[in-house]
């Protein structure tokens, strides 16, 4: 089973995603580690990526998953996933690609933004994140205006739906 957490940058994907892997027992991949140097670079100048600079990118997370599920190996996966062609090009099989959006409004968003300065990506460009996004319906949505440990338990018990159990604390 592949885990996507979804959403726009400063949603909380790479958080979410490694304590949920964690939590697992689960691979964690990085979805932005996965881009080309150029998509890094036209981020870090602030400007905004488009379907093309993205087409890349995404053949490699699809095929990443794919090579997983086919070795019969699960992991979650930090990506924002922002259109639903994106997300169609991931959603490989629907009984194993699951996807979590971790959805909040842009003032939100902008003020963890503006607080960070460990990543490439300005708070400027977080406009054309949600310019691009295309809010999906179909898949489990979690409100991340609320305390991390309330957002990280209704993960925790959507994962644990689709039946994957927590590892065992060590003692």
């Amino acid at each position: 089973m592949f885990l996507i957490i979804m959403g726009v940058a400063g949603s909380g994907k790479t958080t979410i995603g490694q304590r949920t892997a964690d939590q697992f027992g689960l691979p964690y991949y990085e979805g932005d580690a996965f881009h080309p140097a150029e998509n890094i670079e036209k981020m870090s100048q602030g400007v905004p990526l488009t379907d093309s600079d993205r087409a890349g990118w995404l053949d490699i997370l699809s095929t990443l998953i794919a090579e997983k599920l086919e070795a019969g190996e699960s992991g979650v996966l930090a990506c924002s996933a922002l259109k639903a062609s994106y997300r169609d090009q991931l959603q490989m099989d629907p009984d194993r690609v699951h996807f979590i959006y971790l959805k909040g409004d842009y003032d939100l968003i902008h003020s963890r933004l503006a607080a960070r300065s460990d990543h490439y990506m300005p708070p400027d460009l977080l406009r054309s994140q949600f310019d691009d996004l295309e809010e999906p319906s179909e898949v489990y949505a979690v409100d991340i205006d609320r305390p991390l440990d309330a957002i990280f338990e209704d993960v925790f018990s959507y994962v644990r739906s689709l039946g994957l159990e927590a590892r065992r604390s060590r003692r």
